[in-house]
């Protein structure tokens, strides 16, 4: 997918990468994770999960005023890997997902971009640089469970937060901040006074404990005062 916000041409690594993420073993597995659609794709790729006993646990926008416009489906399986690792496949490819092999990453700078250090002191993390997007996964204090097992990062229990460079000079930042109900509004409190868009609020699970609420975000400026922002946001959740 080639999609812009406000004239930003958004990387994948920010807001466009479908995923899942398996755990268990072989022969009792779980997988969970979200697929990023077109409208005319999405009950198409819902059909194939159901088929296979995959339950749907969202449907939503992550992005505001996009072109083309993106839907996200959320999904939890549990079974065999190989079966559930089929039955997802099946579901990409009812959509112009392409299921070859990746190209080749571009090179990666001899150096960071300058953005990178900026926002890293600013939230006083490390976050992760690939294909132009610096990624933070920062977990919450407590333990997060669906449907009896207890979640990873790599699970979505996370607050996801992920920055890339414009062709502008400027950064765009987008992602969510997985919430208890008492952090919601303090949140958007502290993202609205920095400038910084709230785009969706919602579920993106059925069974989860505690109670969660994920708030997506947008907002392109300098590196630090969109880093400022995401920091003042942060300082209301309870992270590890």
């Amino acid at each position: 997918l080639q999609v812009t916000v406000a004239g930003v041409a958004v990387k994948p690594g920010l807001a466009l990468g479908s995923w899942a993420a398996f755990s268990g073993s072989d022969a009792s597995a779980s997988v969970m994770g979200d697929i990023v659609l077109l409208e005319s794709e999405v009950n198409l790729v819902i059909s194939k999960l159901r088929a296979s006993g995959i339950e749907i646990t969202a449907l939503h926008n992550h992005l505001l005023n996009e072109t083309p416009h993106v839907l996200y489906i959320h999904y939890l399986g549990h079974g065999s890997a190989a079966e559930l690792a089929k039955s997802f496949r099946a579901a990409l490819a009812v959509s112009k997902t392409p299921l070859g092999a990746p190209a080749a990453p571009a090179p990666a700078p001899a150096s960071p971009p300058a953005f990178v250090k900026t926002i890293e002191d600013t939230l006083g993390r490390k976050g992760q640089l690939n294909g132009g997007v610096l990624a933070f996964g920062i977990p919450r204090a407590e333990a997060i469970t669906e449907d009896g097992m207890t979640l990873s990062g790599a699970q979505g229990a996370a607050e996801s937060i992920n920055f890339q460079e414009t062709s502008s000079g400027k950064v765009a930042t987008a992602g969510d901040f997985m919430l208890k109900a008492e952090e919601v509004n303090p949140v958007i409190s502290a993202l609205e006074e920095h400038n910084i868009q709230v785009t969706a609020l919602h579920s993106h699970m059925l069974t989860e404990e505690p109670r969660l609420f994920f708030m997506h975000f947008w907002a392109t400026g300098s590196a630090e005062s969109v880093a400022q922002g995401i920091k003042a946001a942060l300082s209301h959740v309870a992270t590890k």
